[in-house]
């Protein structure tokens, strides 16, 4: 299988609009399979151990058959980086048409998140917000912001804070010294964990974050949202369309979706290798299939090229091809 994956693999070199979490472009290998596309995008600083589960998602991807929808739309997001300015604030705002959920990058400094959150809630008064911090405060830190926060805006604003700290045993801390109901939702202790299904949740974690890729795949995502038992709310890991179309087609699947998707992160990428159309503030759910012109104009040089082959053949020998094996997937 390895050679197939190899000999099929397309790399792209995505323009973002904008930084995001430092990042102003997104490299991409993409794989074609019997079953479609997979995409294999695990960001550049991660090992190979960490890139296992992306490689096994770009695999189900491009072999397996795709998981039935319950629903025909999902809702989307609105995703804010940390920008500073309130023009900047409306500007990326208008690149999702008709969302009422706003996911607002926060965890640097509390003056700015304080600034950006108050545009938001100027410009979309009746959007409901999400808080993503990335796991960068500390207990003591995170129970400021949240006091400060419910101190200078309305409290049904707040819908959840996204990782507010980075262990869940200060996940755990936070909400037990908590004296306001703020919902957590979970992201990098899960999809970071060694084994998520092994995670302890209970007084730590209200909502799961799925992610397809670096969670091994959407039956593997289906699988761990049925084992917690926890709402959860589907969003990406800064993907080409491909890969957003996989956490489409998650976000489809589940039995129960209670929140918008984090999906429309496409809105931030200045090319793509394909479009998928907000209408809205829904997306529909089907299948992404990437344009060849696309391809060809956004291609990555063979230098690039050689380097993603070279970390596909790295994640495969780290364990990959064991999974496979025990999977029992076929090219």
């Amino acid at each position: 299988m390895l050679d197939s994956i190899i000999s099929n693999l397309r790399v792209v070199c995505l323009p973002m609009k904008t930084d995001f979490r430092g990042i102003n472009t997104r490299e991409v290998a993409l794989i074609e399979g019997s079953a479609g596309w997979g995409e294999f995008s695990p960001f550049v600083e991660y090992d190979e151990n960490e890139s296992i589960p992306w490689l096994i998602s770009a695999i189900e991807g491009a072999t397996q058959p795709r998981a039935k929808a319950t629903r025909k739309y999902i809702d989307i997001n609105a995703t804010l980086p940390a920008v500073n300015s309130r023009a900047e604030v409306e500007s990326i705002l208008s690149w999702y048409p008709g969302a009422s959920t706003v996911k607002i990058k926060v965890g640097a400094n509390q003056e700015e998140d304080f600034k950006r959150i108050k545009y938001v809630a100027e410009l979309l008064p009746n959007a409901a917000l999400r808080l993503d911090v990335n796991g960068s405060w500390d207990v003591e830190q995170a129970l400021e912001f949240i006091y400060g926060f419910y101190d200078s805006f309305d409290e049904d604003l707040l819908q959840y804070i996204e990782q507010p700290c980075s262990t869940l045993e200060e996940l755990r801390e936070l909400k037990a010294a908590c004296m306001v109901g703020v919902k957590i939702a979970g992201d990098e202790v899960i999809r970071k964990a060694d084994d998520p299904f092994e995670l302890d949740l209970e007084d730590a974690v209200d909502i799961l974050v799925l992610k397809v890729a670096p969670l091994g795949g959407i039956e593997r995502s289906l699988a761990l949202a049925k084992h917690h038992r926890l709402p959860a709310v589907v969003s990406s890991a800064l993907e080409s369309a491909v890969g957003i179309g996989h956490g489409i087609r998650l976000a489809g699947a589940l039995p129960t979706l209670d929140f918008a998707c984090g999906l429309a992160t496409g809105q931030l990428l200045a090319s793509d290798i394909a479009q998928i159309p907000i209408e809205g503030g829904k997306m529909r759910v089907a299948d992404v299939t990437p344009s060849e012109a696309a391809m060809i104009e956004l291609e990555a040089s063979a230098e690039r090229t050689q380097w993603w082959q070279d970390r596909v053949r790295k994640a495969w020998s780290a364990g990959a091809d064991e999974i496979i094996s025990e999977m029992g997937w076929h090219w």
